[in-house]
């Protein structure tokens, strides 16, 4: 275990993980600076909680006699590692380590980890439902919204930590060891951050680096890039598949749910796709991920089945907010990248008025034209990836230029027929306009909600 007592250690970024990060350190007796190139102004609601706790702060920028006065550097998921004081800090030996990988050094029990493109928090909220349908002891956390430093106190031997971990998080592992790891499909995203889609699927291989032949790889035989991981685990690799049986893991037959814990076992039927409560064929996989998964941890099948039949889409994946003059609204902010986007297209069948915008993560957005013309109606784009998406985009469907989210939202309220959707999708990050997907979400149902009766979208 690390020993932290008396050790100077630096966070570097004050998000939610850096925050929790900070506070565990000092409770664990360690000299904390924390540095952010915010101002003091913008960490003004979190600075007063840290001072009170005897912890550094250092706002405005990093300074390199900071991060080389260090035993420890701890770096928030959202800091890139090639910045100039990490590459210098890493030029003196210093140890350098992600909140996942400080955390992995004190948590108890057993690990199960689910890492991918899409997908990751229907899966992992699923997944931690499903253990505690089961009985058993489940905590649930990580890039979920719940910094992994905060399940340590609740830990026990006997407790599963079911979390979702980002690229982001595991770039920076090196002890990181679940029982279980799952990578649900490796498609391109966060170019502008890993520099090359090779580089990326490596970032989320790292989720069974230090697995044993003890462990379980959970992988989407379905999903090349994925299916190609299987050839460098040591652990013992499952399954699943939308597309063909398996040997041992999860896929679908008959329409069937189906489950082989072996290649030696009887399948098991779990349950019937039509008892599937959620929208897309790519949450079909996301409940084969599942089911695989807590097979593995020690579910039994029927609180799996149970546990699937009662779940409800997690709050902005693909989440309806309303019917408005036979228009429904849906709410997909999660769709951060391209490849979600065109899931959430075609999880409907069509007369789609798409919002698509934010802000640019190197992504193609030429992937979403066969898609646009089949199913779409038109696009309205939002935020400073506008004018990349309008020129890959142009011509394929008609294209609004509406700039903010409000605009959007009137413009494709008014356009809208009964019958027709309005779907929040936008392959993009929020951070040019939002504090997070999360809050691009709530001002999207918002707008719905206060657009009730058209009083807004008439004059669009």
């Amino acid at each position: 275990m690390l020993e932290l007592k008396g050790k100077k250690v630096l966070v570097v970024g004050l998000g939610k993980s850096g925050l929790a990060a900070a506070l565990f350190l000092r409770k664990r007796g360690a000299q904390v600076t924390v540095s952010d190139v915010r101002s003091a102004e913008a960490l003004a609601n979190d600075i007063p909680a840290l001072l009170e706790e005897g912890i550094n702060v250092e706002a405005g920028g990093h300074g390199l006699l900071t991060f080389r006065r260090q035993d420890l550097i701890v770096v928030s998921p959202g800091v890139p590692l090639n910045t100039p004081e990490l590459a210098q800090a890493r030029s003196f030996g210093l140890p350098i380590i992600g909140e996942l990988e400080l955390a992995a050094r004190f948590l108890k029990g057993r690990t199960l980890a689910i890492t991918g493109s899409n997908g990751k928090t229907t899966t992992t909220t699923l997944v931690g439902e499903i253990l505690q349908e089961a009985g058993l002891p489940t905590l649930v956390g990580g890039n979920i919204g719940v910094p992994v430093v905060s399940l340590i106190d609740q830990s026990t031997e006997q407790s599963w930590s079911v979390l979702e971990v980002s690229s982001f998080q595991l770039e920076s592992t090196e002890e990181f060891h679940p029982a279980i790891a799952v990578i649900l499909n490796i498609t391109p995203d966060h170019l502008d951050r890993h520099g090359s889609f090779e580089n990326y699927a490596l970032a989320k291989e790292r989720i069974f680096a230090v697995q044993t032949p003890a462990d379980f790889v959970v992988l989407n035989a379905d999903n090349p890039r994925t299916a190609a991981a299987a050839a460098r685990a040591r652990s013992q690799v499952y399954w699943f598949s939308m597309e063909h049986p398996v040997d041992q893991g999860a896929w679908i037959m008959d329409e069937q749910v189906w489950f082989r814990a072996s290649k030696d076992s009887a399948p098991e039927s779990v349950l019937p796709v039509s008892a599937i409560p959620l929208k897309g064929a790519h949450n079909v996989e996301n409940i084969l991920a599942a089911v695989c998964a807590t097979r593995l941890a020690g579910a039994p099948a029927p609180a799996v089945r149970h546990s699937i039949e009662k779940f409800k889409a997690v709050e902005h994946r693909l989440e309806f907010v309303a019917t408005v003059n036979g228009v429904d609204f849906y709410n997909d902010s999660k769709a951060t990248n391209v490849d979600a986007t065109a899931k959430a297209v075609e999880a409907f069948p069509g007369a789609i008025h798409l919002i698509l915008g934010g802000k640019d993560k190197n992504s193609d957005y030429t992937l979403l034209a066969d898609l646009l013309r089949q199913r779409v109606k038109a696009v309205y784009t939002i935020g400073s990836a506008a004018p990349k998406i309008e020129s890959q985009l142009r011509g394929m469907v008609p294209i609004h230029s509406c700039e903010t989210l409000e605009k959007a939202v009137a413009t494709a309220g008014a356009a809208a027929h009964p019958g027709d959707i309005v779907l929040l999708a936008p392959a993009c990050s929020s951070f040019d306009q939002f504090e997070n997907y999360e809050h691009r979400g709530r001002v999207f149902k918002q707008l719905v909600h206060e657009g009730r009766g058209w009083k807004v979208w008439q004059n669009a």
